[in-house]
């Protein structure tokens, strides 16, 4: 069933320019002479090496095992020798540990173990075949799946969120993959379902996305009664087009009615929301035995010759993507990893593509605004559209003045740092930068006591 919702409290409307890419049709990267294989692709601690300088491996072999329960494990993603685990540079613009990998040329696959008889699969068997596949959330919070897939006993779970709602500006690595791979994308949101045990099933998609509501709907119709199945009513809800409608606070908030606590996470309130492109990989992990190898990226703005959308093998440099679609054009200002709202602003082509990138956006230096920054006029503009409530004015203020103490009654741990404050500050103020150094700051204070 296709439904309508209403929009959530505050967002804006920048310039989505998704149209640079929406219509190019997923490519698949040649596969790269070398990989760099980050062993923190996730939220958590990053994964132990498993492997040495010297070592022959496989597509799809473990190169780094989860240290922690807040941790995924990492695989090759080429066959090849292991030339070396280094410190790296990483698109979050840290430096870490990565497994550097010589191709042999050979794409020489593990043996993969496909399971025909998945939609059958007990609970259990679901979240160790997810476990083993390395998955973390493909939407960009990169949390790990198995963990989202184990909800405490005491705080049961009756809805299932499946966010394709992809509201970043330019990005449409997920509008593509709805529409390619539609399949994939419904299986996989069914198996999570049945893991949940949940009693509803909502997908989120945004009304700039039309064709995507159709293919989902007429998929979730053509399986319907049949093994492979929804076991549960399912709602394609069709939201207003606004960012971040993507936010998971706010896709609970529209899609269902509650809201998150502060301080709290959609689990609290009987919700789980997984992306489109997290569900179609825990479909190829259970299905075909499949590892997490590989993801498809948006490469698009108005530096770049010819936007698109490519499959590409995780570990590859963000360097031959850009050169895949025509290379940079003009004066460039920014290469970002991620959309323009909340992307990481790169310093080296040679950062690699990791689980959680799901754009790589080319920005001219003359689409940059340099004005200076100037001192907050309370106009209260940056009130008015966060989708929080919080007061992003003030929290900045604090931190500039170095009141750390003080920016938290202000609860700066509650921002999802969007960026919308930012957008319409006609001061230029840098209000997530300020707000993201008042949490750092009070993070330190509570660890010193």
């Amino acid at each position: 069933m296709i439904r309508r919702f209403r929009s959530f409290f505050g967002g804006i409307h920048p310039q989505y320019r998704k149209e640079l890419s929406a219509t190019g049709a997923i490519e698949t990267l040649p596969l790269p002479d070398q990989v760099v294989v980050p062993l923190l692709q996730h939220i958590g601690k990053p994964a132990e090496p498993v492997v040495k300088v010297g070592d022959t491996v496989r597509t799809g072999q473990v190169v780094g095992t989860a240290s922690g329960v807040v941790s995924v494990s990492v695989h090759a993603t080429l066959s090849g020798t292991v030339t070396g685990i280094a410190t790296i540079a990483h698109p979050s613009g840290r430096e870490v540990k990565g497994v550097v990998i010589e191709s042999d040329g050979a794409d020489n696959w593990i043996d993969l173990e496909p399971c025909e008889e998945w939609p059958s699969l007990p609970p259990q068997a679901v979240r160790e075949r997810v476990s083993a596949a390395g998955i973390a959330g493909l939407g960009g919070a990169t949390f790990p799946t198995h963990v989202k897939l184990s909800p405490p006993e005491a705080r049961p779970v009756d809805t299932l969120i499946v966010n394709g709602v992809e509201c970043e500006p330019y990005l449409t690595a997920d509008h593509r993959l709805m529409l390619e791979h539609t399949g994939q994308v419904v299986a996989g949101a069914v198996l999570v379902s049945r893991v949940l045990g949940v009693s509803r099933v909502i997908f989120g998609i945004e009304d700039n996305k039309p064709d995507a509501v159709q293919a989902i709907e007429a998929e979730i119709r053509r399986v319907a009664g049949s093994s492979a199945g929804f076991e549960v009513p399912v709602t394609v809800g069709v939201l207003p087009t606004k960012y971040p409608q993507g936010g998971e606070k706010q896709l609970i908030a529209v899609l269902t009615g509650h809201e998150v606590p502060s301080g709290g996470l959609p689990v609290d309130v009987g919700v789980v929301v997984h992306n489109v492109g997290t569900c179609a990989a825990v479909f190829d992990a259970v299905r075909h035995g499949r590892p997490l190898v590989e993801r498809v990226v948006t490469v698009t703005g108005e530096g770049l010759k010819r936007p698109g959308n490519v499959r590409v093998r995780l570990g590859t440099p963000a360097r031959l993507l850009v050169e895949h679609f025509g290379g940079m054009v003009g004066e460039v200002g920014k290469v970002v990893f991620g959309g323009p709202m909340m992307g990481v602003a790169q310093y080296n082509l040679e950062v690699p593509v990791i689980k959680g990138t799901s754009g790589i956006l080319i920005i001219p230096r003359d689409h940059i605004d340099t004005d200076d920054i100037r001192p907050c006029i309370r106009c209260s503009a940056c009130i008015e559209v966060c989708p929080i409530g919080l007061l992003p004015n003030m929290i900045s203020v604090c931190a500039e003045m170095r009141a750390f103490g003080e920016s938290e009654q202000y609860h700066p741990f509650d921002c999802i740092e969007c960026g919308c404050c930012s957008y319409v500050c006609p001061s230029y103020r840098p209000l997530v930068q300020m707000i993201r150094f008042a949490k750092t700051e009070v993070q330190h204070l509570k660890a010193k006591h």
